[in-house]
């Protein structure tokens, strides 16, 4: 189905300059090796969280950081796509509508750990 959906995509329009389509596929494995490093940083979490950490506490923080990774991933593939078609339509390119919600998450996972790891 998706590679169905992906030649679809991409036999719409004009091929556009090979750098913007390389540019954008760069883009794309910037997000997912950041999802990568998010995955890496939950399962961190959980294998070296100080015992004075709660269990509980240690395995949602692992857990959030794993999903926003598997979410950075999966929309890393979103926007790559949107953007090919963009390309070759000659149209705006789309808005980055996960960046804010990553932005916001991150920072609150972050606040989370940072706590945990002062008030032990």
């Amino acid at each position: 189905m998706i590679g169905s959906r992906v030649r679809r995509a991409l036999s719409e329009g004009a091929d556009p300059d090979p750098r913007f389509t390389l540019a954008n596929e760069r883009t794309f494995l910037a997000w997912l090796r950041s999802g990568i490093a998010f995955i890496a940083a939950g399962v961190g979490v959980d294998a070296v969280a100080p015992e004075n950490i709660p269990a509980t506490l240690s395995s949602i923080l692992a857990a959030a950081l794993m999903t926003v990774g598997g979410v950075i991933a999966a929309d890393g593939f979103r926007r790559w796509l949107r953007t090919e078609q963009a390309l070759r339509m000659n149209g705006a390119l789309p808005v980055p509508v996960a960046v804010p919600v990553l932005s916001v998450l991150t920072g609150l996972i972050a606040g989370i750990l940072v706590a945990a790891v002062v008030l032990q």
